[in-house]
């Protein structure tokens, strides 16, 4: 599939996959890991066309600030992440988005290799299930794709945007705007918890990997925004 190497095309002209994460700690992958089940389907099989793409993009503090006790992602044996890959997601039709196509278990260590763009084999074995079994033929393909879209976003030091008095979303999204050519205000929702604590940023573009207005927006640019530093 090549929408998620022209997203990386769009983003970043000279990819450079260290400095792209420069903000992001050190990760720290296992040896080996145990295997991971195939999730549950939370929904119906739909193979519809895919209109474009959403890549996903957690702010890791905020998720173990809720959640202290998830292994992997909290418990510090990777690291402690900043901005982590959500997954990346085929767009569709308004509730008609391709889900939960046919799929292959994914290995160990196809996982494993993984975790230091997404720090759970659960949530990185529920990504392809759900999403990336109707973008790829295998796991370790989607896994590419995912990976290289990533790596081409140049994230925003977060910490420091969390001591701006006054933050707002604005403030976020042009952080972003700054660090990656060719992003606009519309292609970038930002999602926060009850209190305003930033949870996500998703990244949206069209099937030629140019970026397009997502829908719903979410936050506006005045809204204020707060973000959880993990001290």
């Amino acid at each position: 599939m090549k929408i998620a190497l022209a997203i990386a095309a769009l983003l970043a002209p000279v990819v450079a996959q260290a400095a792209a994460h420069s903000t992001a700690p050190a990760c720290r992958i296992p040896p080996s890991i145990a295997p991971e089940p195939m999730p549950a389907p939370d929904g119906p099989r739909r193979t519809g066309p895919t209109t474009g793409t959403t890549l996903a993009i957690s702010w890791s503090p905020q998720f173990c600030r809720t959640h202290p006790a998830d292994p992997w992602q909290c418990d510090g044996r990777l690291g402690h992440p900043g901005f982590v890959l959500h997954g990346l997601w085929a767009d569709g039709l308004p509730g008609q988005w391709p889900q939960w196509c046919a799929a292959q278990v994914p290995s160990a260590e196809t996982l494993r290799r993984n975790l230091c763009m997404t720090p759970s084999p659960r949530l990185l074995t529920h990504e392809w299930a759900k999403h990336g079994s109707c973008m790829a033929p295998t796991p370790e393909a989607y896994f590419a794709q995912a990976r290289a879209a990533y790596s081409a976003v140049r994230l925003p030091d977060a910490v420091a945007l969390s001591r701006k008095p006054g933050l707002t979303a604005g403030d976020l999204r042009r952080a972003f705007i700054r660090r990656n050519r060719g992003l606009t205000p519309a292609s970038i929702r930002i999602s926060a918890s009850v209190g305003g604590w930033l949870q996500e940023v998703q990244l949206c573009a069209d099937n030629a990997g140019r970026p397009e207005a997502c829908m719903p927006q979410g936050m506006r640019d005045g809204d204020p925004l707060r973000i959880w530093r993990g001290e």
